[in-house]
């Protein structure tokens, strides 16, 4: 039989060979231990969605997160109530999707896309899968242009470049979340994208209604998933906001990434690492979670030619304040700047309560003029010497004419507080603040 024959022979089995893998093949759940399940008797691949059955009929969606020879486990997207041994796997052969377009500003989402706002159905005609692939870096556009996000320390000591990654480290309580309202209120991006993921329940609806207001929300998009919701939730949460800025941003808009926060993330990876059998590595985290930390965070960033940017902001939460916490540190690594918030200047009434010290932008060089940096230079060494000198000048121990630069420090100190404080609902431009800051610092 010749090449021809044999083309036109397997062609007339075509259709039933196609009929024969559309068959659905439905596996059994064996065990659950925690939140994983344990099914076999189905053929699926890692990140494919299933249907579990219920004892009452009604199909509960999980997902495969990894397998152990004829066995799969799962991890389940909503309740497990009323799942028992024996109960049917559905597979679905498909990977998880959001759909994204134009209606889904002035929205607020759940991790899946589903609205919860109460507005009605979302009418989007395209949808993404979470999973993206990464863009090559040598066809990214250069980070060479400022970012205006109203807030005047900010824009003027840390200067923030169209399509940079930051890190807002904070601990708990010193005013992340009114920051990163501030900055969605007053930036100058096109469209603003929120990742609420893994905070409190009561805290999305007032950063909403409260930090957002309506003037945020009508060029924002914001995906809410709180702590109560499964890790796998939680995780998907952080995809969905990601893939909707990516949307826009190959729309050609440049885009501001807000996620609050990456630790939450990364303690939704260790929950279903863990439960799979990861084995943790470094203070109780699974080497899983500092491998999808860097694949969640290089997605933002600048498009190719022709396309748009995505400025990103992850707060990362340093508990117990301590900088030295594992995602802190591998934040701090891959993130392409941090902006440290200090409890002690929250704690006398400074706010923002930025930490110009501990503070730094890696890509200031290319998107400042020299006399712009020059007046940092200036500012934050006056700034350090002060701080250096403190306690000596709290109780009096200085005295005055001993050091020139203690003396400039001294007497510039009230100057400089005042320039780094903003009022909640002030804003502040770059071209103010960069024209603010070199007149007092060069004059």
């Amino acid at each position: 039989m010749n090449d021809v024959s044999l083309a036109n022979y397997l062609k007339q089995f075509k259709p039933l060979i196609q009929e024969q893998s559309s068959i659905v093949v439905e596996g059994r759940l064996t065990r659950m231990v925690g939140m994983t399940l344990e099914a076999v008797g189905c053929s699926v691949n890692i990140g494919e969605r299933c249907h579990v059955e219920t004892i009452n009929g009604k199909l509960e969606e999980a997902e495969v997160v990894g397998f152990a020879q004829d066995k799969i486990y799962l991890m389940p997207i909503g309740s497990i109530h009323g799942l028992g041994p024996g109960a049917r796997v559905i597979p679905t052969h498909k990977a998880a999707e959001i759909p994204v377009g134009d209606a889904l500003l002035g929205r607020v989402l759940d991790g899946q896309g589903h609205p919860i706002d109460g507005l009605g159905p979302i009418q989007c005609h395209q949808a993404r899968p979470l999973a993206a692939e990464p863009i090559n870096p040598l066809e990214r556009k250069p980070v060479t242009e400022s970012l205006d996000v109203g807030v005047r320390s900010i824009n003027s000591v840390l200067t923030v470049g169209r399509g940079q990654r930051m890190g807002l480290l904070a601990g708990s309580g010193v005013g992340k979340s009114v920051l990163l309202g501030m900055m969605t209120r007053f930036t100058d991006a096109d469209v603003i994208v929120v990742g609420l993921i893994g905070e409190r329940g009561r805290e999305v609806k007032e950063f909403i209604e409260q930090i957002l207001g309506t003037e945020g929300i009508r060029r924002s998009v914001v995906v809410a998933v709180p702590a109560d919701n499964s890790p796998l939730m939680r995780l998907q949460g952080a995809m969905s906001a990601t893939t909707i800025a990516e949307y826009f941003r190959d729309q050609g808009k440049d885009v501001l990434l807000l996620m609050d926060s990456l630790t939450r993330f990364c303690q939704a990876q260790r929950e279903v690492a863990l439960a799979i059998g990861e084995p943790p590595a470094t203070k109780g985290y699974p080497p899983s979670v500092f491998a999808m930390l860097p694949q969640l965070v290089e997605r933002a960033g600048n498009g190719d030619e022709g396309k748009g940017s995505i400025t990103g902001f992850y707060t990362v939460l340093a508990e117990g304040d301590d900088q030295q916490d594992p995602i802190v540190d591998a934040s701090r690594a891959i993130l392409d700047g941090h902006v440290v918030l200090s409890r002690e200047l929250a704690d006398s009434g400074h706010y923002p309560a930025i930490d110009i010290e501990g503070s730094v932008s890696r890509v200031i060089n290319q998107i400042t003029t020299q006399e712009h940096r020059d007046a940092i230079s200036q500012l934050k060494f006056l700034y350090s010497t002060y701080q250096q000198n403190k306690d000596l000048i709290s109780v009096g121990a200085y005295q005055k004419g001993s050091d020139p630069l203690i003396d400039e420090a001294i007497e510039m100190m009230p100057e400089i507080r005042a320039f780094l404080c903003q009022k909640i609902n002030e804003e502040v431009h770059i071209q103010a603040s960069v024209e603010e800051l070199q007149q007092m610092m060069l004059q």
